[in-house]
């Protein structure tokens, strides 16, 4: 009897497709494993969801599997589950969906379980020989003490910075040799844990917290509000203790790569356990490797940006969002699936705590732990003796400004940087200057793809787009009048480092933005180098905000404040609290007072004003009251619906067709079709359509009902669109 089988595949169509299971394939395949099957002129790799007796095409329709690539289902149910239930949730195919769950590796057909490892070692010629023979090759001297210190896999070998000629000149000398042996599972550290340092002593605060986290069992979801520098961390660390003596793992999410160095040895100084890293910065094959060890739980700790959501773990104990409310964990690309929200329905789905963290928790878990959803913990002190931070506003209207930096901002940073201290300065715009101008005519250097203006690259000799890419060297001659007279308006990061470099040539700069980290290791070197206090003006954009600990910055000065007041955008007010606080948090964190100031034309802010003289805390729960006034979310629920195209009519048409179909009645609103805040980008006009709902199984219900009429839009094909489902970016 022929045996069939559904097939989920990474392709847009939210549908599986059915294949024959030859004869020559036994046993049969299981939900969950992986095959190789012909998909048009190509082979695709996709998963099976389910086995079957029948199919309902034509014979001469069905094509049969062409290899199974496993024994056994890739993921535990619970993780199954979890992408089924996104996949419906974001309107997607189930394959999208799973793609996203499994490791790049897996995806293009690589071994789940690896059978050997590649170990280096010293020999015992290499052991007996000087190093001093080794003064002209660096690189080799290097790759030597490395070794020295005891055996390394060809993992950790490859995610080091040394150099692989070195290698294989040492490898000649036959002072290194490599070893492959067969891999045994290692889950030693379940029987007793070890601990590398004695844990702090925890605050009144902070003890009550983790005593509250320790009591709970089962799954809970509990928001833990606690003030810049009031322990969080430390409360993780204690809270893990307990999970890791029980045997369980623990999966820790963080925002940004930025993060994980100094979040990976906080962790790894406190437990002698494994610890396994999954970002984006690291080899599809070192993913590979730390999602395998999660799965076998050898690595009791998981720690990871976005994507690391999905991994598996043998023994599940509790997950950990820090910095909750950070944009970064809602993708923007492809499926637009929100970390947090699919980390709260994992946990449920697993059984299993879930800890929500963050100095500015945002509006929608807020509101959950309001509401009762979710528990509530706070930390209101900051750990340690840390004090309160002196805050400031220096107003700048009339005031003249040496590149971007009012006098008053000047002279506090020469009292600082005079006492031997550091200076942080928040700019979010990296680049020379914003702008190129004609000081003849006064024409703006457009792109010509986009409505933006090219960022002016100094050091690199260019101008270029940050929203398409769109890139040109630095023009001689103004393209509206050819006058030669070409300056740069405004100021990014890199014209700021260069001014403050002329202004305090005692004290050195360091800029950290995405132009000076996209070399591998570079932000863990600059990173580094301030803690050691090589540098003292540190100047940044946000990736600078987010959760680093330096103890000598005693100021921090926020230079344009004003472009985050004024946004199309409704949750500008909310981005703009949280990155003000943030920032504010990063002063003052050891035992020095610490200041912060903020250049505004607009003194007199009402949003400014509220943020400083109540804090986040209140701020946030006023926003939540208007949220709900104006019946935006997380008071009533968002879909977007974005469509772009060559013509603007055609994607003005498509989603005025989109609206039709659409509910409109007391629980239901539809806003649009619009232009985008940014009209054109990469030579298509973008249109954007809103549709709210008061409740969320009325969204779902009402879009599942819409979603195969739009699809069938003659207009669908003339235009690309996406739907965002709880957008968190209306740009």
């Amino acid at each position: 009897m022929p045996l069939f089988v559904e097939v989920a595949l990474p392709v847009p169509m939210r549908q599986n497709f059915s294949y024959k299971v030859p004869e020559s394939i036994t046993p049969a395949p299981q939900r969950g494993t992986r095959v190789k099957v012909p998909f048009g002129r190509q082979q695709l790799i996709g998963l099976v969801t389910q086995t079957t007796d029948n199919c309902n095409l034509a014979p001469n329709q069905i094509k049969s599997i062409i290899e199974l690539l496993d024994d056994s289902p890739l993921l535990p149910d619970s993780l199954y589950k979890l992408t089924a239930w996104a996949a419906r949730y974001y309107f997607c195919s189930l394959g999208q969906m799973l793609s996203q769950a499994i490791p790049v590796a897996l995806r293009k057909g690589a071994q789940v379980s690896a059978e050997t490892t590649v170990y280096w070692t010293v020999t015992a010629a290499g052991k007996e020989a000087s190093l001093d023979t080794l003064k002209r090759a660096h690189a080799q001297k290097k790759v030597m003490e490395y070794l020295l210190k005891g055996e390394v896999t060809q993992d950790e070998l490859n995610s080091s910075e040394l150099s692989k000629s070195a290698v294989k000149a040492l490898q000649d000398k036959a002072w290194i040799e490599k070893t492959e042996r067969v891999n045994q599972i290692d889950l030693s550290w379940r029987d007793g844990l070890d601990l590398g340092e004695d844990p702090l002593t925890l605050n009144p605060e902070q003890a009550i917290a983790v005593a509250t986290l320790n009591q709970q069992s089962g799954y809970n979801t509990t928001l833990l509000e606690g003030i810049t520098g009031s322990g969080k961390t430390e409360v993780y660390l204690a809270l893990l203790e307990s999970i890791l003596k029980q045997g369980k793992q623990a999966l820790i999410l963080v925002p940004e790569i930025g993060l994980t160095p100094q979040t990976i040895s906080r962790f790894k100084s406190r437990f002698n356990v494994k610890v396994a890293v999954i970002h984006s910065g690291l080899t599809d094959n070192q993913r590979l490797a730390a999602w395998r060890q999660a799965r076998t739980g050898e690595a009791a700790i998981i720690i990871g940006t976005r994507s690391a959501l999905f991994t598996p773990m043998a023994f599940p104990g509790a997950i950990i969002l820090d910095e909750e409310h950070d944009a970064s964990f809602k993708q923007q690309e492809g499926v637009g699936y929100h970390a947090r929200d699919l980390a709260v329905m994992r946990g449920h789905l697993e059984h299993i705590p879930v800890i929500l963290g963050s100095a500015t928790p945002s509006l929608e878990t807020l509101q959950n732990a309001l509401s009762g959803r979710y528990k509530h913990l706070s930390l209101g002190q900051r750990a340690g003796n840390a004090e309160k931070v002196r805050q400031g506003i220096i107003d700048i209207s009339n005031q003249p400004l040496k590149t971007g930096l009012s006098h008053a901002l000047i002279n506090e940073m020469r009292i600082h940087l005079d006492a031997g201290n550091q200076v942080l300065l928040f700019l979010n715009r990296r680049g020379f200057a914003p702008a190129l101008l004609c000081h003849e005519c006064g024409h703006l250097h457009e792109c010509d793809r986009c409505d933006a203006f090219f960022t002016v690259h100094q050091a690199l000799g260019e101008i270029r787009c940050h929203h398409c890419g769109n890139q040109y060297a630095i023009p001689r001659q103004c393209h509206n009048c050819g006058s030669t007279m070409l300056m740069g308006q405004g100021v990014g990061t890199e014209q700021l480092a260069d001014a403050l470099e002329k202004e305090f040539p005692k004290h050195p700069v360091v800029r950290i933005d995405r132009d000076t980290t996209s070399r591998k290791g570079a932000l863990e070197g600059h990173l580094n180098a301030i803690h050691k206090g090589e540098y003292k003006i540190l100047v940044g954009t946000q990736m600078l905000a987010k959760g680093h600990h330096f103890p000598d910055v005693t100021l921090v000065g926020l230079l344009d404040v004003d472009g985050a007041l004024f946004s199309a955008d409704f949750r500008a007010p909310e981005r703009f609290g949280q990155l003000y606080t943030q920032v504010s948090g990063r002063a003052g964190r050891a035992r020095k007072p610490g200041t912060v100031l903020m250049q505004t034309h607009q003194a007199d802010n009402a949003i400014l004003r509220e943020l400083m003289h109540k804090g986040y805390g209140e701020f946030a729960r006023g926003q939540l009251n208007e949220r709900q006034q104006a019946l935006l979310p997380p008071a009533w629920n968002m879909m977007l619906l974005r469509a772009e195209a060559h013509l603007a009519q055609d994607a003005d048409n498509f989603l005025s067709q989109v609206a039709e179909l659409l509910p409109q009645n007391d629980d239901c609103e539809v806003i649009g079709p619009m232009p985008a805040p940014m009209d054109r980008k990469a030579g298509k006009y973008r249109r954007q359509l809103m549709f709210q709902t008061k409740s969320r199984s009325m969204m779902q219900q009402a879009f599942e009902h819409a979603l195969p009429s739009i699809e069938a839009l003659p207009l669908a094909k003339r235009c690309r669109w996406s739907l965002d489902r709880d957008p968190q970016d209306l740009l």
